[in-house]
C-alpha cells in the first residue's frame, strides 16, 4: 500500500478514536436520547470555542513515528551489519518502527484535550447533567 494512502486513512481513525463523557443519569434514570443530543451540543459548542477534541494528536503520533522510526534505523542498521547490508537493515528498521507507531496510536484511545474536556464538563453541568468520567 502506498504511504500517502496509509497515512491519510490513520489520521482518519484516529480521529474517530475520541472519547466521550459519562453522564450519570441520577436516581430516576434518564432519556438516554437527551443525554447523546446534550453531548452533541456541548461538543460542538467546545469546538465553536475553540477547544479541540484532540489537541494536536495527530502532530504528536507524527512525532513520536519520526523518534521511533530513529531508534528502529540503529536497531536495523546494527542488524544489518550483522547480516552484511548496513542500509537495508536500516531502512526496515525505520519503517517497522514507524508503522507500529503508527498502528499503536490508532489502536490506543487518546485522552481528550482538557480545554475540550473541561468545557464539555461545565456545560453539561450547565444542563443539569453529571460526568462521571470519559471512555
Amino acid at each position: 500500500m502506498n504511504i500517502r494512502l496509509l497515512l491519510p486513512m490513520l489520521c482518519l481513525l484516529a480521529g474517530c478514536a475520541s472519547n466521550r463523557p459519562v453522564v450519570y443519569s441520577g436516581p430516576a434514570g434518564g432519556d438516554s436520547a437527551a443525554v447523546e443530543t446534550a453531548i452533541a451540543e456541548c461538543g460542538r459548542l467546545a469546538t465553536a470555542a475553540g477547544a479541540t477534541p484532540n489537541g494536536g494528536a495527530v502532530g504528536d503520533i507524527a512525532g513520536a513515528a519520526a523518534r521511533n522510526a530513529a531508534v528502529g534505523a540503529a536497531g536495523g542498521a546494527v542488524g544489518g551489519a550483522i547480516a552484511g547490508s548496513v542500509a537495508r537493515g536500516a531502512g526496515i528498521g525505520a519503517a517497522s518502527a514507524a508503522a507500529v507507531t503508527l498502528v499503536q496510536s490508532v489502536l490506543t484511545p487518546q485522552a481528550p484535550n482538557p480545554a475540550y474536556r473541561v468545557f464539555v464538563e461545565r456545560c453539561l453541568q450547565d444542563k443539569g447533567f453529571e460526568t462521571v468520567g470519559w471512555k
